[in-house]
């Protein structure tokens, strides 16, 4: 029986300068902003795609203006509709947390398609590129909500990491956001970045990197899921599976779409180079 280790005394404001400050929330979402777009610029230099530095930096601010509206609509929609109807004005207020993951995917999704249709570049040689940079403004958002005292697991006793959460009552309870911090984050960044580097014949096959992010992201939230606490006003929406565990499932079966596309399209290309 292991007793719970006290929350960390975390100041949520970094420092503040007459009315500006910064939070450890909003500067997660920098740290991801900024490492994404760096290593994307890279990862077009080195295989030489048609997503080229200058483009990607004309991306950044449209995959920005996605991930925060897509990202804050998709909370207020999904997780809290009700309270926002209520107080409307609320949506505005960002720096006190709120933010859905899959809202802010089909903000990107949506930033990515219209800016590929614009600048004429094919979607997926984009997308395959942005997957694998992704993971790194997950893992930086989990972490901020461990800052935050937010999105807490589940009460256990059976574990001694154990952490007893300011809002979740004297129990201990898993630290879910440094779980997903390393699977959404870390594992899901390496297991992209290797196939993009050191794969070939899987890196040529245009959107499969897509496919494969949504197949794995879905498979480690829903998975995730069972060691988090479900939204308090929302609970269980049915069966026991939470919202997250929910919306992951039309996640999972896209990417086996897409999957199952870029294997039937490059065989296509092989026949016709055959």
């Amino acid at each position: 029986m292991y007793t719970g280790i006290p929350f960390p005394q975390i100041d949520p404001v970094i420092f503040q300068i007459g009315f500006f400050s910064l939070r450890w929330y909003s500067l997660a979402y920098i740290l991801g902003i900024i490492g994404a777009w760096f290593l994307a610029r890279k990862m077009s230099t080195a295989k030489g795609s048609v997503f080229t530095v200058l483009k990607i930096d004309d991306f950044l601010v449209w995959a920005t203006l996605g991930i925060i509206l897509g990202g804050r609509l998709g909370y207020v929609l999904f997780y809290n509709a009700a309270y926002y109807t209520e107080f409307p004005l609320k949506i505005l207020a960002l720096w006190q947390g709120g933010m859905s993951f899959h809202g802010g995917l089909i903000g990107v999704i949506i930033a990515t398609i219209l800016f590929a249709k614009q600048r004429k570049i094919p979607v997926f040689e984009m997308s395959d590129i942005l997957v694998c940079v992704a993971p790194l403004g997950l893992f930086f958002g989990r972490l901020a909500n461990f800052s935050n005292g937010e999105l807490f697991g589940r009460i256990t006793h059976s574990v001694p990491w154990a952490i007893i959460f300011p809002e979740g009552g004297p129990e201990p309870r898993h630290p879910s956001q440094l779980y997903e911090a390393g699977l959404e984050g870390v594992t899901l960044f390496l297991i992209l970045n290797a196939i993009y580097w050191f794969s070939p014949r899987f890196q040529k096959r245009s959107g499969f990197l897509t496919g494969l992010f949504f197949v794995l992201y879905a498979i480690f939230r829903f998975l995730l899921e069972y060691t988090r606490e479900p939204d308090g006003h929302l609970g269980f929406i049915f069966y026991n599976l939470s919202m997250g565990q929910v919306l992951s499932i039309p996640m999972f079966l896209f990417g086996l779409f897409l999957i199952q596309k870029s294997s039937y399209k490059n065989k296509l290309r092989k026949i016709s180079i055959d």
